[in-house]
């Protein structure tokens, strides 16, 4: 899977996401301070992990900063996303499942390696439901987007 993933420094868990992403077999499209082109602050490397969900050309995305709130605040602001700040596995399961959240947003400092280990076992694992409620959860949050 293609993993858009963007981090506003390159501190506490950053290299790790991209590392435990590519362990497990992902593609990810780096952004932010992870990539030395592009700028580096939280909203313009959030906004640019986001629109490579959104526009399709990743999957999902993982978003990153000191306390992940900015991160998925910018993220959230991109049509077609909805981001998830994740601090634990039955937190991102349960965003995948009834948010079908298609962005995980993490803190830098208070992620600890192997807490992200089990952030992610829980977010690949989760499913979004097909539950009539929950659809109608989400297809809701699209009509609030285009403003209905």
């Amino acid at each position: 899977m293609r993993i858009s993933v963007a981090a506003d420094e390159r501190t506490g868990v950053a290299d790790a996401i991209v590392d435990e992403l590519r362990m497990r077999g992902h593609e990810p499209l780096l952004h932010g301070a992870l990539n030395d082109d592009e700028r580096d602050d939280w909203a313009w490397a959030s906004e640019a992990a986001a629109r490579d969900v959104a526009e399709g050309r990743a999957e999902a995305g993982v978003v990153a900063c000191w306390t992940g709130t900015g991160a998925s605040i910018a993220a959230n602001k991109v049509p077609g996303v909805r981001a998830a700040l994740c601090v634990d596995a039955e937190t991102a399961r349960g965003a995948r499942r009834w948010n079908d959240a298609n962005v995980l947003a993490l803190s830098l400092r208070g992620t600890s390696h192997a807490v992200l280990t089990e952030i992610l076992d829980g977010w690949f694992a989760g499913e979004p439901s097909t539950e009539a409620a929950d659809v109608a959860n989400i297809a809701h949050l699209d009509e609030i987007s285009a403003g209905s």
